[in-house]
């Protein structure tokens, strides 16, 4: 049979204390002695309490956790975000509660939702559309919940936000391409539900026009997130004898998908079309040839957005806040002969 959880009340008897010193004492309660402080302490250790979470959040209206809710969990993007916030809300006692939305706002709604319901101190989330969703956004603000945004972000709110500079990134990065010799530019897209997608869409018809490289239509194509979206882009480029020549993708993930298909097909990368892409996960560097993009700080996007949600939590009425973090242009094998 389960024993009985251990309670202030039984740790009263065994010490014949009052039970107001003995909770004063787990709360390390400066007007208790020393030495009190350390005969309940050690009291709890040996005969194993455990605090009652749920009736200290109750008394302090907090529950200590924060709920972070990713697009996916499938490529190492969101972990090594995850790895940043926990770095930084961990030592200050908080818990993280991870939800995956799977690309779907649906799904990312009711994850709100349930957030929500666990009551949790505020929610980091990483978007799956830019605009489905912000009327629940500013409900939950409303209600006293604060939202940090990071990587993809809402579109035209007043929000607290976590970012790159997309479009100029995608810029530098399709004029490495054109300083090799590539002229022949594909580019695989994200939808344009996607705030950064429409960012470094610009990003590359910017950096076309500044070396009057025609804008082609054809070479534009709408191929989703997924690894399997990256191959049916290629397919669809060779199927259609569309000539082209190199590919900046939207994310590595779309990057690779197409870089695999154009070997099977032995179309060498580099040397008969380059690729690149934007994220910087590492699956960059375990790819062969190793992939040449644009390398997000993850772990740091992740503490700046913790960092400010401590910031918000402690004050209601913290301003929101935008970071725009550097990112670095990370030349390798698979766009340089």
């Amino acid at each position: 049979m389960k024993s009985k959880p251990v309670t202030i009340k039984d740790l009263s008897k065994h010490l014949f204390l009052s039970i107001s010193t003995v909770s004063r004492a787990l709360a390390d309660n400066k007007n208790i002695r020393q030495e009190t402080r350390d005969k309940v302490l050690e009291a709890a250790r040996v005969l194993g309490y455990k605090p009652n979470l749920t009736a200290v959040n109750l008394k302090s209206g907090r529950t200590f956790s924060v709920g972070v809710i990713v697009p996916e969990m499938i490529t190492p993007f969101a972990s090594q975000v995850l790895e940043g916030i926990q770095e930084v809300l961990y030592p200050k006692g908080y818990r993280v509660i991870v939800a995956q939305s799977d690309e779907n706002p649906e799904t990312e709604y009711k994850n709100i939702r349930l957030m929500e319901q666990f009551q949790v101190d505020g929610i980091i989330i990483c978007l799956c559309d830019q605009t489905l969703n912000q009327e629940l956004y500013l409900e939950i603000q409303d209600s006293g919940i604060p939202l940090v945004f990071y990587d993809r972000i809402p579109k035209a709110m007043d929000v607290s936000k976590v970012v790159v500079n997309d479009y100029t990134k995608s810029l530098f990065m399709v004029e490495h391409l054109i300083e090799t010799g590539r002229k022949r530019i594909v580019h695989l897209k994200a939808p344009s539900s996607i705030y950064n997608s429409v960012e470094r869409l610009k990003g590359y018809q910017k950096a076309l026009e500044k070396h009057k490289i025609p804008y082609d239509p054809s070479l534009v194509i709408n191929a989703g997130l997924t690894f399997e979206d990256g191959m049916r882009a290629a397919a669809h480029l060779l199927e259609n004898k569309i000539d082209f020549d190199s590919i900046f993708a939207f994310t590595d993930t779309l990057a690779i998908g197409a870089m695999n298909y154009l070997r099977e097909q032995n179309i060498t990368v580099p040397e008969q079309v380059a690729i690149a892409s934007f994220s910087g996960t590492k699956l960059s560097t375990l790819v062969y040839p190793q992939l040449t993009t644009v390398e997000q700080p993850l772990e740091q996007m992740g503490r700046s957005a913790a960092e400010i949600m401590l910031k918000k939590m402690a004050d209601k009425s913290f301003p929101n806040e935008t970071i725009v973090l550097d990112a670095t242009i990370k030349i390798r094998a698979s766009s340089v002969k």
